[in-house]
């Protein structure tokens, strides 16, 4: 048992290494990268979709990746947009890695990319805890999900500094208690921004934007009270000469806006499903 969780220890320090270096990489290019991170069903894909158009019309330069363990419809799906898409193949993995998405991305991300949509596979447990050098973290839920998915979800609603709601336009027939979700999300990550959406309709979906772009803007994005309390854990216990459980040569939270601290994970980063694999897994996928 220990030396499992010393293996799923090493994993994540590994890909937050590698998640710094990402975010550097985007940085020097003026890219702003936007995890989005669901359960399978919640309506990502189809309002990514329309996201993408919306930021076509609009000239704003975007692109996207998205991940799935097999088939490369959703980036078939995204490419009607007119945006830049690419499928990454994650070979049974349940989530993303920092290391994965940047060999994707190199020699592939067009320049002068300005956002990046990671849509992240559709699992809410392992792809919490992994930072993929994203400014912005999402966490979407559907109408027809329950009220109770934040509460159930804690790392993922806990660390997000944005919540959608999808499916909006069903809300009413599927007998949606909206304000029971809202005090759910609030009891996991008081004070994080939520909006409403519907790919259908278009509700919300030019609101969703304009917030993505406040944030490629330079306007401070929520700090989820999850990641502080994992920064000051780690600050606690990293003595500075490696004896620590996670060091980074003192950057453990970035304080600036540019994505969850400490790597994206937060007091429950052993939740059951994130598995000690190794990072470079998926990383031949086509």
């Amino acid at each position: 048992m220990c030396r499992t969780v010393d293996l799923h220890q090493a994993v994540l320090a590994r890909n937050d290494e590698n998640a710094l270096a990402l975010r550097g990489y985007l940085g020097d290019r003026g890219t702003v990268a936007v995890n989005l991170l669901s359960s399978p069903g919640s309506g990502k894909t189809a309002l990514l979709e329309q996201l993408l158009a919306r930021a076509v019309t609009a000239d704003v330069p975007a692109a996207a990746v998205t991940a799935d363990l097999a088939t490369e419809n959703d980036a078939t799906r995204l490419a009607r947009s007119g945006a830049p898409v690419r499928q990454i193949l994650t070979d049974g993995l349940c989530h993303l890695e920092a290391g994965m998405l940047r060999r994707r991305l190199e020699g592939w991300m067009p320049e002068g990319t300005r956002l990046l949509f990671v849509e992240n596979v559709g699992n809410l447990v392992c792809p919490a805890s992994y930072d993929l050098g994203e400014t912005l973290r999402i966490a979407l839920a559907s109408v027809t999900e329950g009220e109770d998915k934040p509460v159930k979800y804690p790392t993922a609603f806990g660390l997000a500094q944005l919540v959608v709601i999808t499916k909006t336009d069903i809300a009413d027939a599927v007998g949606f208690d909206r304000e029971a979700f809202l005090r759910g999300v609030e009891q996991v990550n008081p004070g994080v921004p939520v909006l409403e959406t519907s790919a259908r309709t278009g509700e919300g979906v030019d609101a969703l934007l304009a917030h993505v772009l406040r944030a490629a803007d330079g306007e401070e994005a929520h700090v989820p009270v999850l990641a502080r309390e994992h920064e000051r854990y780690l600050d606690s216990h990293d003595h500075g000469d490696g004896t620590g459980p996670h060091v980074h040569d003192g950057d453990h939270g970035h304080g600036d806006g540019r994505g969850p601290s400490s790597g994206g994970r937060g007091r429950h980063d052993d939740v059951p499903g994130a598995a000690p694999v190794p990072a470079e897994t998926g990383g031949n996928a086509p």
